[in-house]
């Protein structure tokens, strides 16, 4: 009976994993003043922990754009750093966002319309996945066998020597970081294999709790999916270590509201993938979201 309660409490934790980062921040959070200029609530470190196995981490609490999630997915692991690219499939994650070079950041409006119409958001995350030290040019320019295909090279070895301890990704370049729309918030990941389970951990500096983390936690379980498929393992844990977490006071409000909702009224989805060949063929399309109930969603503004 013990054991059966223990069990119970631990999936019951695992599912509302990121509600308890939620509160802590809100419990905990000392106020800072940020560089856009607004105060946020923030602590010193949190992790994520999820067990695939449970079902696709997709927030049930708030309604969850999975499309916008996939489509940004498949703009990293393509190594692409043209905004246009997503706003074509109709995804405006990227749109306050571009390289400095050629709109300097700013937060007046004159700069904010400039970084609006710039297509160009330099050698962001999925240029460095793909094309890691490669002298950056322009969007449009063809990158082939140019810099180092730190994912290919991941998966190389996930094939051939699962169990090595390296198999790293990271998106941190401090020698491009200035020509870069942003930073990466989240900046490298790594694989490890135990058992025939594929298990991901990622670093992430800045974590925006309730517009960001959501959106990072299914971008990395989906990731976590496309690379135990290419390789041939089950999907293990993922977990996320968090560094500077914050929670923007105009958000406060609505940390609430989603704080007051059961976790438990929805089950967690699953995920289909259609069509496979491999990770470098996958579309966004080809991977469905099954049985997806949630709450109404709650809106967040961006803070650039």
């Amino acid at each position: 009976m013990i054991c059966l309660y223990s069990l119970f409490i631990a999936i019951i934790s695992r599912m509302k994993a990121y509600l308890d980062i939620v509160k802590n921040v809100l419990e905990n959070g000392k106020k800072v003043e940020t560089r856009q200029g607004t105060t946020a609530y923030t602590i010193a470190g949190a992790m994520f922990e999820h067990d695939m196995s449970k079902g696709f981490p997709l927030l049930t609490t708030k309604k969850m754009p999975f499309r916008l999630i996939s489509t940004e997915l498949e703009f990293f692991i393509n190594g692409i750093t043209d905004k246009q690219w997503l706003l074509d499939r109709n995804n405006h994650i990227w749109d306050e966002w571009a390289s400095p070079r050629k709109a300097p950041y700013g937060h007046d409006e004159v700069s904010k319309k400039r970084m609006f119409k710039e297509r160009d958001l330099g050698p962001i995350y999925g240029f460095q996945w793909r094309h890691f030290n490669a002298k950056y040019e322009n969007y449009d320019t063809d990158y082939t066998d140019k810099g180092v295909d730190q994912l290919k090279k991941l998966i190389e070895i996930l094939r051939t020597n699962p169990r090595d301890r390296r198999m790293i990704v990271n998106a941190w370049n401090p020698i491009q970081l200035e020509e870069m729309g942003l930073p990466p918030c989240h900046y490298s990941f790594q694989v490890t294999t135990i058992n025939g389970k594929l298990n991901l951990m990622w670093n992430q500096r800045s974590v925006d709790t309730m517009l960001g983390l959501p959106f990072n936690i299914a971008s990395y379980a989906l990731l976590l999916s496309l690379l135990a498929k290419e390789a041939g393992f089950q999907e293990g844990k993922l977990v996320g270590f968090l560094a500077d977490v914050h929670l923007f006071e105009n958000h406060v409000e609505g940390a609430k509201e989603q704080l007051s909702r059961n976790p438990e009224k929805y089950p967690l989805p699953k995920i289909e993938t259609e069509n496979w060949k491999s990770i470098f063929d996958w579309k966004a399309e080809d991977t469905k979201i099954i049985n997806y109930q949630s709450y109404d969603r709650i809106p967040f503004e961006i803070a650039i």
